[in-house]
């Protein structure tokens, strides 16, 4: 059910569309509610936060909008992008079908975080945010790991000339690529994944600690909302302090 970084020792992990009860556009375990079966979503919900032994009502989430705000995460459901916990009973979930979700942890000073990183989001440096706040709960970055799961890869992800200009305005530009860079209607493929490595680097995470699952979120194992054009489920990256029972899921 879970995609785990060898770099974290506490419960987390990135699903995928395998298991789970949802049909049709949405088959396996969609974790979205506004547009499947809600009964067969919160079935779903419960599966992946018990596989790391939490609760449904544990869960900390998002109405994800695109944003830059990082907040001290509670139970239920608060906007923003990014939440930060010391507290083992929180359960931090971010949703994606192919923007990037970003599970940070300072196991030694009990601090986690977990970012929503789409083009705003990562233009924005939302992960360097999220590391910031974790900071001021008494995390370091030298001590802190990244696990940077699956979204959309740059082959597959063309943006035009405005998108592009942010990223070169945002020192990012480098993880840019066209066949005719001069022209303004060129397409640009936008490597996300790289742009929040060179992110979570500069931030002070050290380059061994950081982990990056690849793949692509377009291949059929995942929810992709560009592939389905809109009419897909979500993925949750998941991360808690509390210690894991053993027998439970891994990897």
């Amino acid at each position: 059910m879970l995609i785990r970084s060898p770099l974290i020792r506490l419960p987390h992990g990135f699903t995928t569309r395998r298991g789970g009860l949802s049909q049709g556009p949405f088959a396996g375990l969609n974790l979205d509610d506004r547009q499947d079966d809600p009964q067969l979503v919160a079935e779903n919900r419960r599966q992946a936060a018990g596989a790391l032994g939490y609760g449904l009502h544990e869960v900390a989430r998002l109405e994800q909008v695109h944003g830059l705000d990082v907040l001290s995460a509670r139970p239920g459901v608060q906007t923003g992008d990014a939440l930060v916990t010391d507290s083992p009973d929180l359960l931090l979930a971010i949703g994606t079908a192919d923007c990037y979700p970003i599970l940070l942890a300072d196991e030694e000073a009990g601090v986690i975080g977990a970012a929503h990183a789409g083009w705003r989001g990562t233009a924005g440096r939302i992960a360097a945010r999220t590391l910031a706040a974790m900071c001021e709960l008494g995390a370091r970055p030298e001590r802190t790991r990244a696990a940077v799961g699956v979204g959309i890869c740059a082959a597959q992800y063309a943006v035009g000339e405005e998108v592009a200009g942010q990223f070169r305005a945002a020192g990012l530009g480098e993880h840019l690529s066209s066949e005719n860079d001069s022209s303004p209607a060129a397409a640009h493929q936008l490597d996300l994944g790289a742009a929040n490595r060179q992110i979570l680097l500069e931030a002070g995470i050290q380059p061994q600690h950081v982990w990056q699952a690849g793949g692509c979120s377009t291949d059929p194992d995942f929810y992709s909302y560009r592939r389905d054009q809109g009419v897909t489920g979500r993925m949750w990256g998941l991360i808690g302090l509390r210690p894991q029972a053993s027998g439970q899921v891994g990897a």
